[in-house]
């Protein structure tokens, strides 16, 4: 074997001397339509570690979502803005002028990393006038836009919350700008009302609900991994080709490549070495990375047997051959 092979068989052994635990394999950068990237990931030990227990993929029978799940419920994701840290979910019991139904509240950890976005609650027929509906004591209705109420109580899905068309329009309350309580939610129950419909933007049609664009907007913050340099590690390896994660228990910045791979850096070692150590296309899953080390020593060894006498005397002196 020519000297110039070296280098490869020795990254060869070190590439396998981490048998360390490691995110799951399955972690990819993307679920369903949607891309997915720090802070956020697909499973257990993919993006951060805060957002885990909040965002994860569901796999489904025909395709995967991206789903938010808290205390009130769990709620798909629809869209993801990486540039305004803002993502959309769309409750299934959500009402739009197409679909209305009653609603249980909807809420937010409040030890979560979201908190309530931009978006204008239509609180459809609540028993009680809009008049008196308030927290601490403060109106939260916006009577300067119930020509949103009209527009919604025009809609014919008003009939499945048992109002008529063009009910009058004191059943109906627009929370903008809307907050959570202090359980952190959006709180129908105590105001009586049955359902709402968040609306996102009216675009280009102010008096038609029914192309209005529906939709709850979160935002999120970052930082959960600033003493790891996560901020600076996961470009590079979302970069390289490579998914960001962590370890576990230790909560390290990991960069998941192909097959479940990790390392400290980023996927670029990895993607040179891959199809000239391994003729599969898969690597091992990390219960098998210790048996792998056999193979590795039988590599080396196989090699040190073909190398001409003074590389074989490099292996002796670092006592590889030992």
């Amino acid at each position: 074997m020519e000297p110039a092979l070296l280098p490869f068989i020795i990254l060869a052994l070190l590439l396998h001397l981490r048998p360390a635990e490691s995110p799951d394999p399955a972690c990819r950068n993307a679920c369903g339509s949607l891309t997915v990237k720090y802070p956020f990931g697909t499973g257990y030990g993919c993006g951060s570690p805060r957002f885990h227990p909040y965002v994860t993929c569901v796999h489904g029978q025909d395709d995967d979502t991206l789903v938010l799940t808290t205390h009130t419920g769990s709620y798909p994701v629809t869209s993801i803005s990486y540039t305004t840290s803002s993502l959309i979910i769309s409750p299934s019991d959500m009402s739009t002028c197409t679909s209305m139904k009653p609603s249980p509240n909807l809420g937010l950890d409040w030890s979560g990393p979201f908190e309530l976005g931009s978006s204008t609650f239509v609180l459809l027929h609540c028993k009680s006038p809009n008049t008196s509906l308030t927290i601490k004591d403060l109106s939260i209705c916006d009577h300067g836009s119930s020509n949103l109420c009209a527009s919604m109580y025009a809609c014919p899905a008003i009939l499945a919350l048992g109002l008529p068309l063009f009910s009058p329009t004191d059943t109906c309350c627009v929370y903008s700008p809307a907050n959570f309580d202090s359980k952190g939610e959006l709180d129908l129950q105590a105001w009586e009302c049955d359902g709402y419909a968040p609306v996102l933007t009216l675009g280009d049609y102010p008096t038609d609900p029914a192309r209005w664009e529906y939709g709850v907007e979160l935002k999120y913050t970052q930082g959960a991994f600033d003493s790891n340099h996560m901020d600076t590690k996961c470009p590079t390896c979302e970069n390289s080709g490579g998914v960001c994660g962590y370890d576990s228990p230790s909560l390290a910045f990991v960069c998941v490549c192909g097959g479940g791979y990790n390392t400290s850096t980023d996927c670029h070692p990895y993607n040179e070495v891959q199809g000239i150590i391994w003729s599969s296309a898969s690597f091992p899953s990390r219960m098998d990375r210790w048996s792998n080390l056999g193979y590795s020593g039988l590599v080396l060894f196989a090699a040190a047997c073909s190398m001409n006498q003074s590389v074989r005397r490099f292996f002796f002196h670092v006592g590889i051959n030992s």
